[in-house]
């Protein structure tokens, strides 16, 4: 959620800086121009008051030119800007640098005429630090109300594109400032934000994990959010609570059906006595009796196995692997199945050694079980990088596709293993006892036949 909300609030901030830092350098660039347009205005005013007194073209006003000439010499020498007095019909009183001539087109030209009106030129057209333009600024010479001379000054813009450029680039600069903290400032309100959320992704895998007792801390966050995290709290406790008085519903029904099942089993012996030797119907009764005391054993024991937790070891897995395979040897070549372990021999995971070795002990078990004689279990112990697996392949019948999403599930059996004894809880026994110490179980086809059964435990201690 963060990388898509972080992106948002990013993109958000750059388009607000952005539309304040557009207008801003436009009116940047805006007031340097003006600022030089002033202060053509104000030379152009000051050359007209020393023209009017030089309108005439006369020998006696010659003092009063070579005056202009040099206050317009000067000020060309100085500003490097060109400057210059004409009459109407495009002679020039006074100008300089004096090979400068009014432009026949061109913004000059329209500053004149509209100075031969008897008002100043309207202001040039902005131009930009990439433009190569001049600003043209013409005011009238006025001589007892009529128009008698226009002046003319055409200024380079390079020094003018030089302090807009550093207007800009401190506006630029301020935007990445502004930007930079702007991020910061998201990256903590979404940290901020999301910080009950990620919390609470962590407790709901934990609990989804089989770690009932994890819970939310709602101490940070919006108010919604640390109300959903008490919510949260509340839910999680009465799910224990319920899941709790499950278990403890199980185990006590297995217990107290216990001994009435054995005192049952004890009148039917007492029974068969008295009844002819090998009477179907009695024998069938003893295997109803035992296939249900072991159903009730069964139910104990997956009560204990989510109830308990786990003790978690740094364990060689490859030598308690090897352990339970040469203990279920016996059981195999009594059956004609060759039981083989492959793999690392010497690999360590955390685990809990007993629940671990129950677990190998129940699909070891179940392997034997559909497996014919003359085929063979493959016990292989493999290290990943995050975990270690022990994968149980058996040459039995295997599962179908659909059978395959139900495999583990408690009672569970399938149609074709009916006759097979054992009440359909030992792989739910197994995967209760692995989940409770962090890992997991898993169930695949096996080929050409057969059921491949992985059993993972982490290689990363709960300390991490």
């Amino acid at each position: 959620m963060r990388t898509r909300l972080l992106p948002l609030l990013i993109i958000l901030m750059a388009s607000v800086l952005l539309a304040l830092g557009f207008p801003l350098a436009v009116s940047v660039a805006g007031a340097q121009q003006q600022r030089v347009v002033i202060d053509r205005i104000d030379d152009t005013a000051r050359f007209a008051a020393l023209a009017q007194f030089i309108a005439e073209r006369t020998p006696g006003y010659d003092e009063r030119r070579r005056t202009l000439r040099s206050e317009l010499d000067t000020y060309a020498s100085v500003y490097g800007i060109r400057a210059g007095v004409f009459y109407r019909d495009d002679s020039a009183m006074a100008k300089a640098p004096a090979t400068w001539q009014l432009p026949i087109e061109g913004e000059g030209r329209e500053a004149f005429k509209e100075a031969l009106l008897g008002r100043r030129s309207h202001d040039p057209p902005q131009v930009w630090p990439w433009q190569r333009g001049r600003v043209v600024v013409a005011s009238p010479v006025v001589r007892d109300g009529d128009v008698v001379a226009v002046v003319v000054i055409d200024s380079p813009t390079s020094e003018m594109r030089t302090r807009t450029l550093r207007g800009w680039l401190l506006i630029a600069v301020g935007e990445v400032v502004a930007m930079l903290v702007a991020v910061g400032a998201a990256i903590r309100l979404t940290g901020w934000v999301l910080l009950p959320v990620r919390t609470l992704d962590a407790a709901t895998h934990d609990i989804a994990s089989g770690r009932m007792r994890s819970r939310v801390a709602a101490s940070g966050g919006p108010p919604e959010l640390r109300r959903l995290a008490r919510s949260f709290n509340e839910m999680a406790d009465n799910v224990e609570d319920v899941l709790e008085q499950q278990r403890a519903f199980v185990a006590d029904a297995s217990h107290q059906l216990r001994n009435p099942l054995a005192a049952l089993l004890l009148r039917i012996e007492l029974l068969a006595l008295e009844l002819p030797e090998g009477n179907e119907e009695i024998a069938s009764v003893r295997t109803e009796g035992k296939r249900l005391g072991q159903v009730l054993d069964d139910l104990l024991d997956l009560a204990l196995a989510e109830h308990a937790d786990a003790d978690l070891q740094l364990t060689d897995i490859g030598a308690l692997t090897a352990e339970r395979v040469a203990s279920w040897r016996p059981v195999a070549e009594e059956k004609g199945v060759r039981l083989r372990a492959d793999g690392s021999s010497a690999v360590t995971a955390w685990a809990d050694p007993i629940a671990l070795s129950s677990a190998l002990d129940a699909v070891i078990d179940n392997a034997l079980k559909f497996t014919p004689a003359d085929e063979e279990v493959l016990v292989t112990v493999a290290s990943g990088r995050d975990d270690v697996t022990v994968v149980v392949a058996d040459r039995g019948p295997g599962l179908t596709a659909q059978e395959m999403e139900r495999v583990g599930d408690r009672f569970w059996r399938s149609a074709q293993h009916q006759n097979v004894k054992g009440s359909g809880l030992g792989l739910s026994i197994s995967q209760a006892l692995l989940v409770a110490g962090g890992g997991s179980i898993g169930y695949a086809a096996h080929e050409p036949h057969g059921l491949r059964v992985t059993v993972s435990v982490p290689r990363q201690g709960p300390q991490g």
